[in-house]
């Protein structure tokens, strides 16, 4: 016997299974995978833009076309890999083999995307690019198998849920750790005396991420084993695999998961995109590098706090309920940071607080794709976890490569200009666009929320019909 699945269980034992809770083990082991993305990505979704733009030299311009081009790419990609993940079929599983094998090569590309190559012009250009795709399909290698993961190691709605907040706690303590340690450190690697990070300060520092980054990968691989994939794709009416093509014209019948990942672009779009402009506002508005560090550590801190109401939350007012009150009070704390931008370093930090609490919404969507995911199934009678993971994660780097590629652009239309103190224009441009342009795309964001109509009540009948082998199609 492998350690992919059970043997072929009954309906009855998924049903008694999904009734006791969730192993702490396994959410444990569930949040180290979160742990090693964040640590891939937490440089590039921090500091890439600063980077390429202060220490690399490229201009605005070429910033853009980098990010759409990367960006466009790696969303794409992401489908595809969903599709491959859905028709792995080995000893580890479908999902886990990725895990363990496409995290060194994420390691490898990590370091090169903040390597300053000595090069000039079009060519210095293109090496970034090049470095920064080959990170973006190792990393999707990587989030992918691990998003799809959380489908077939629990079946029940809630516990998919706790799933969902073991993964944002995960993604919370790691912030809080990189938000204190990673200024101190880029500088620590950097020349003595510099005021800000340089070259070898963020060549250094990739290096340690990257290698450390892979050691919670494995762990999460080998805990979380895959129970449930046999059980859940059993005696399916429709058991052809499907192409690439194929697959995306039949999720695309999934109305539900479709406005979770409309709802996902655009809040990630307000929330990632506004953290990729961030540092331009703590550095030239409020003025001091060394602040990174501490606004990053209080929305950090307020993240985790936030991520250990999410039971509470979701169970009080719903998933989609306890979602759109996040939204809100996010919004109105940027909108905050817009109309009081003088009110000191005290009160910013205190609006940015409350911010973070609420970003603790985004481990909401990966609760709402697991009960689209089973919608899907009741719906069309076929499983696809790896395209329905691939499809929030599609939503999200589509968002950053138009957040990469449009913000920098802002900022240079705003009067921008790299590594001097900003004009009194700037400085408000700067503002608009880190904290108004986000209040705005919030409040549009909660739209396709008010068509989607999963409410606990009807998942739990839609998985009552599945344990029954009823779907909506046959009926």
């Amino acid at each position: 016997m492998n350690d992919v699945t059970m043997t072929t269980s009954s309906v009855s034992e998924v049903t008694e299974k999904k009734k006791v809770r969730t192993d702490p083990k396994l959410a444990v082991g569930y949040a180290f995978g979160e742990v090693g993305c964040q640590m891939s990505w937490y440089m590039i979704n921090n500091f890439l833009t600063l980077f390429y733009r202060d220490i690399v030299g490229l201009t605005a311009t070429a910033i853009s076309l980098i990010m759409v081009i990367a960006r466009v790419w790696d969303a794409v990609n992401d489908p595809m890999m969903g599709n491959i993940a859905d028709r792995t079929n080995t000893r580890w599983g479908r999902f886990r083999p990725y895990l363990y094998f496409a995290p060194p090569f994420l390691a490898i590309f990590n370091i090169l995307t903040f390597t300053v190559w000595p090069l000039h012009g079009m060519i210095k250009a293109l090496v970034c690019l090049i470095c920064y795709v080959g990170t973006g399909m190792a990393y999707t290698a990587c989030s992918i198998a691990y998003q799809a993961l959380q489908n077939v190691i629990a079946v029940d709605s809630k516990q998919r849920m706790f799933l969902a907040t073991s993964r944002n706690i995960g993604c919370s303590v790691i912030g809080i750790i990189l938000s204190i340690v990673a200024t101190p450190a880029l500088l620590f690697f950097s020349k003595p005396g510099v005021k800000a990070a340089d070259a070898q300060g963020y060549f250094g520092f990739s290096v340690v991420m990257a290698v450390v980054m892979i050691i919670p990968f494995w762990i999460c691989a080998a805990i979380c084993k895959e129970k449930y994939t046999d059980v859940l794709h059993a005696n399916k009416g429709n058991a052809e695999k499907l192409g690439f093509l194929a697959s995306l014209r039949e999720i695309a019948k999934n109305d539900q998961l479709l406005m979770v990942v409309l709802s996902a672009v655009l809040g990630t779009i307000c929330v990632t995109g506004r953290m990729g402009l961030l540092t331009f506002y703590i550095i030239y508005v409020v003025g001091d590098f060394h602040h990174v560090a501490t606004f990053f550590t209080a929305m950090t801190v307020a993240q985790l706090l936030g991520s250990l109401l999410l039971p509470w939350g979701t169970n009080k007012f719903t998933k989609k309920g306890y979602l759109i009150i996040l939204q809100l009070t996010m919004n109105a704390g940027f909108l905050a940071m817009f109309l009081l931008p003088n009110a000191g370093i005290n009160v910013l930090l205190a609006i940015s607080f409350v911010c973070g609490l609420c970003n603790s919404a985004q481990g909401i969507c990966y609760g709402l794709v697991g009960d689209a995911l089973e919608y899907g199934d009741w719906k069309l009678g076929r499983r696809q976890e790896g395209v329905a993971a691939s499809m929030l994660s599609f939503s999200v780097k589509i968002a950053t490569a138009l957040c990469g590629s449009v913000g920098i652009l802002l900022l240079d239309a705003v009067g921008y200009v790299p590594n001097v103190q900003q004009t009194d224009a700037a400085r408000q441009g700067i503002n608009a666009v880190v904290n108004l342009l986000p209040f705005v795309l919030g409040l549009i964001s909660l739209i396709p929320m008010l068509f989607y109509k999963l409410t606990p009540e009807k998942v739990e009948e839609i998985r009552t019909d599945l344990e029954k082998g009823v779907h909506s199609h046959k009926k």
